[in-house]
């Protein structure tokens, strides 16, 4: 997943104001303790990213 799919995956369902506190912010337990921000940063994979997001955000299955 390129990173411009990411951002457009975090508007979509979580509005492009939250997906960005979010995205700073929320300490995921799946990315070991990063938020988003820092595990893009660190090299963690788009995809991997998102699966995490979609779990602590509680998003739909289908949006994985």
């Amino acid at each position: 997943m390129r990173l411009t799919e990411f951002w457009e995956r975090m508007d979509e369902h979580l509005g492009a104001t939250y997906a960005t506190s979010f995205a700073r912010d929320h300490v995921i337990t799946e990315l070991d303790g990063l938020t988003v921000e820092q595990a893009l940063e660190a090299g963690v994979e788009t995809k991997q990213v998102w699966r995490a997001v979609v779990t602590a955000a509680n998003l739909p299955e289908s949006a994985r």
